[in-house]
């Protein structure tokens, strides 16, 4: 399928998930933490809980980078610019791995930045959530602000302060889940705003039984004249992409990646249904 104006994918994640940890939210005094020593010296570090899934990389590649298999602080921010990414990459850490020496001051400051404007001149009313979630290994979610109603695509970490930002934005009317590995939080988004969820019936499993809207076939689909959702089996039988037409913009899942050159790329050992 040739992709014309924006396509948002998720960046590069390797498919080698660690352990899962629970975790808890950071932005705490780090006395205690397990500090890579691939950090440099300085505020911000990262601990050893890391699972390598980029989110930090993308968000502030100005202060880290990949050493060893794990995401470290390469770079401590230079200034305030580069010191909101970093804790903006901090609160959406899935793992909560990245921390500073002493807790910060505007974090309260940074919780009320999202969900954040992806590009407000040629991607206006289109944000991404931050808050990923260690259930859907790093994977980013996204709002795009509908006049008939608010569409969240895959689901963020449940966290009250994203929550309460995405009701003074309107709330969500749907919530569209590309395939099977993203659904994270779904349970708790829909007990918050109420929506309907979308799945593919072919990725529906037994914790999304329950999902709203199960789509049946090959389609396309459409929730609103301009949004029209395609079946694009690969990564999973389900999986499925959002099409916004009005700005030209295709919400592609997890069959497709970023790489760190910023090329589109596809995995083809994940992706054997459309490889083949």
């Amino acid at each position: 399928m040739a992709l014309r104006g924006f396509a948002l994918v998720h960046p590069y994640r390797p498919h080698c998930p660690r352990p899962s940890l629970a975790v808890r939210a950071t932005a705490a005094p780090a006395r205690h933490r397990d500090r890579r020593h691939q950090n440099v010296d300085g505020e911000f570090f990262v601990d050893r809980r890391c699972i390598d899934c980029d989110t930090c990389r993308w968000m502030a590649p100005e202060t880290f980078s990949r050493i060893d298999g794990q995401s470290a602080v390469v770079n401590q921010p230079s200034c305030q610019e580069e010191r909101l990414k970093a804790l903006q990459a901090l609160l959406s850490c899935p793992t909560s791995s990245i921390h500073t020496e002493k807790p910060p001051k505007e974090i309260v400051e940074v919780q009320k930045m999202f969900p954040l404007p992806i590009d407000e001149q040629r991607l206006p009313g289109v944000y991404h959530c931050g808050y990923h979630s260690e259930r859907s290994y790093g994977a980013a979610s996204y709002l795009i602000a509908h006049p008939e109603g608010n569409i969240l695509v895959d689901s963020p970490r449940y966290t009250p302060k994203l929550a309460q930002r995405i009701d003074m934005l309107g709330g969500a009317k749907y919530l569209f889940l590309t395939h099977k590995d993203d659904v994270g939080d779904h349970e708790k988004w829909f007990n918050h705003l109420r929506c309907k969820r979308i799945l593919h019936a072919g990725d529906v499993e037994p914790h999304t039984a329950d999902v709203e809207m199960q789509l049946q076939g090959e389609g396309p689909w459409s929730i609103s004249t301009d949004i029209e959702l395609i079946h694009t089996p690969g990564h999973t039988e389900g999986s499925v992409c959002l099409y916004y037409k009005p700005l030209k913009i295709l919400f592609t899942g997890d069959h497709f990646a970023k790489s760190e050159d910023s090329k589109l790329s596809i995995f083809e050992q994940y992706n054997k249904l459309a490889c083949n």
